[in-house]
């Protein structure tokens, strides 16, 4: 399957890869919801994601709530409701990973993992040792298809922002 783009991704690698970024967010989607006990939209993200990985087809739904999630991103009061809240809309959105041969792709990847692994560095006050090891925890957590995808893409953008470079640690991580 492609959409006119430099290579193929089939459904089932696509929800392969969505359930690996699902699986990041609900690790610290209770972050999110602690913060902001009201707002839903990253949880329905969460839920819409965990809809396309169950075998549903990609719809509209992964799209709106992705976009909502990371709406509630922008509206977070804190830093770690942030990650968390767009760690939840990198979940949705996981679903139309573009098949295009470009190294911002690898952040539908990878974003919400290096989100988890920020958000561990700041649980444990600013410790990076805690998200070099939340970093490897994701690495182990990679099933073969997510690293056979990643490696399709050219490597992760380099970024000033410590999830940034923590993304890229694990992109590398991942490609050893």
């Amino acid at each position: 399957m492609t959409s006119g783009g430099d290579l193929e991704l089939t459904l089932d690698e696509l929800r392969a890869v969505a359930r690996y970024a699902a699986d990041a967010a609900a690790e610290v989607l209770p972050v999110f919801e602690a913060a902001c006990p009201d707002d839903p939209r990253p949880r329905a993200a969460l839920d819409a994601a965990r809809v396309f990985v169950g075998g549903a087809p990609r719809t509209r739904l992964q799209r709106v709530t992705s976009m909502d999630a990371h709406r509630a991103a922008a509206d977070a009061p804190t830093e770690t409701a942030r990650l968390a809240a767009q760690a939840a809309g990198d979940a949705a959105s996981a679903a139309y990973l573009h098949p295009i041969a470009k190294a911002h792709q690898v952040a539908h990847l990878l974003r919400a993992s290096a989100n988890a692994a920020r958000i561990a560095e700041l649980a444990a006050g600013d410790d990076p040792a805690a998200g070099l090891a939340a970093v490897e925890r994701a690495r182990a957590l990679a099933t073969p298809t997510v690293v056979e995808v990643l490696r399709r893409y050219p490597p992760a953008p380099a970024g000033r922002s410590r999830p940034a470079v923590l993304m890229a640690a694990l992109d590398a991580a991942l490609r050893r």
